[in-house]
């Protein structure tokens, strides 16, 4: 069973991006979910922020440009739309509380999050096909949109959504580990 992404390019090979695509989305998801299952101090926000617009948007981004030069489309397409994702949600978050978009409303983020569990859900139907551990990272990702969604009228639902994304970006860093380590003791 191939666990991640394929690393093949025609007229030779590129390393593989999906581990660093995968501790990207797991490191930047854990810190988000910690924020909001309450566990930390708002505070943690904007650390996270940054850490969303460089991490898990811009390296995770990139990791979807290699994949397409590995001939990946499924690996370039998910990488390359959750590390948008990360801008435009850090971008987003700052320019509200700088007043920018100072009437955004709840629906706002709600219809936010429902697009990108809908995607994220084309994308898990996807993963069945490839790895049961790429399926528990997008299964758990697409019922981490629904609740945050939900969650964006029920504290209780967002703070239950924190912990799922906690687990949800536990299972990238295994997914990532895993393939690396696959990766490094080849032989």
């Amino acid at each position: 069973e191939q666990l991640v992404f394929s690393n093949n390019m025609a007229g030779g090979k590129v390393a593989n991006p999906a581990p660093l695509g995968l501790f990207a989305f797991g490191v930047t998801t854990i810190l988000l979910n910690f924020e909001n299952a309450g566990i930390s101090e708002k505070t943690l926000l904007n650390l996270v922020l940054a850490h969303g617009l460089f991490y898990g948007g811009a390296a995770q981004f990139a990791a979807g440009m290699w994949e397409f030069a590995a001939g990946n489309v499924f690996g370039a397409s998910a990488f390359s739309s959750y590390g948008a994702f990360w801008i435009s949600l850090a971008a987003f978050i700052w320019a509200h509380q700088g007043g920018l978009f100072a009437g955004a409303q709840e629906i706002d983020m709600c219809i936010y999050f429902c697009v990108w569990g809908t995607l994220s859900f084309l994308l898990f139907i996807i993963t069945t096909r490839i790895s049961k551990a790429l399926t528990v990272v997008f299964g758990t990702v697409v019922l981490l949109f629904f609740l945050l969604a939900i969650g964006e009228y029920s504290t209780g639902v967002h703070k239950a959504a924190g912990y799922l994304g906690i687990v949800c970006g536990a299972s990238a860093l295994y997914t990532g580990y895993a393939a690396l380590l696959n990766e490094t003791w080849k032989g």
